[in-house]
């Protein structure tokens, strides 16, 4: 089975104890433009990772080639999509360093491409979000977590932000009135385009702050980096354990 992995904040390499050839770069060229990963095999796996903000972080949230990076995962014969995000949490019961499995989302970016059916060649196609994420791919997360010496959160709802810059007190809190648990700046449109194209998807969100507003404490890009930092163990090994209970 073919498996992509995009990595978001601090997860910029395939390092993986196990896997062979994590670093040979590739270049996937799609009809929305280049795309560069890596391959790796894993057991009887065939993984491509993509670095969603490139190696050295420097593709902004809202300028990301969204469509691209699923596209080329697509064409290089992937099923499932396991991605990494940062997020802010609404809650004090989310704690920074703790994972959470987001089952449903909410939208609010504004400037971005958010589907391959947009009416040119004709076709138009309304995608079914009941289960956007996965609940497959959700449950072997969850599985994944349960021996790992981290807090794993079954359920969440994800917000997505425009970005780059981060959101409000008062946003925050109207978020956390709609019922967002989480909120992050990339899970939007990744999860949308994975499903135009029939692909399972699920996230595995690390909590990296809190959000503003939510403690007295302002939001400080060098903590969310220390945070991702202290996280990057388990996230690598829980996205290693379910690339090897996804049965080839």
């Amino acid at each position: 089975m073919n498996i992509g992995i995009i990595g978001g904040s601090g997860f910029y390499k395939f390092e993986m104890e196990g896997a062979q050839l994590g670093q040979v770069p590739l270049v996937q060229r799609t009809d929305y433009g280049e795309v560069n990963l890596f391959a790796a095999e894993v057991g009887e796996n065939l993984v491509y990772f993509i670095p969603r903000h490139g190696v050295a972080h420097s593709i902004a949230p809202h300028t990301i080639n969204y469509r691209a990076n699923i596209m080329a995962l697509h064409e290089l014969g992937c099923t499932d999509i396991i991605a990494t995000n940062a997020v802010g949490s609404l809650k004090l019961m989310l704690h920074p360093g703790d994972f959470v499995i987001p089952h449903d989302y909410i939208d609010m970016t504004r400037n971005r491409y958010m589907t391959f059916f947009d009416g040119t060649g004709g076709k138009i196609v309304h995608v079914d979000q009941t289960q956007a994420y996965n609940p497959y791919l959700r449950e072997v997360l969850i599985s994944a977590g349960a021996g790992m010496d981290v807090q794993v959160h079954p359920s969440g709802v994800y917000i997505c932000s425009e970005g780059p810059r981060f959101e409000t007190p008062a946003e925050i809190k109207v978020f956390a009135q709609w019922g967002a648990d989480v909120v992050g700046m990339t899970g939007i449109p990744e999860v949308v385009l994975a499903g135009e194209l029939e692909m399972r998807y699920a996230s595995l969100c690390v909590v990296t702050n809190y959000a503003a507003g939510v403690t007295d404490r302002a939001v400080m890009d060098s903590d969310l980096q220390a945070v991702m930092a202290d996280s990057m163990g388990s996230v690598r090994a829980m996205v290693m354990a379910v690339i090897n209970r996804i049965p080839a």
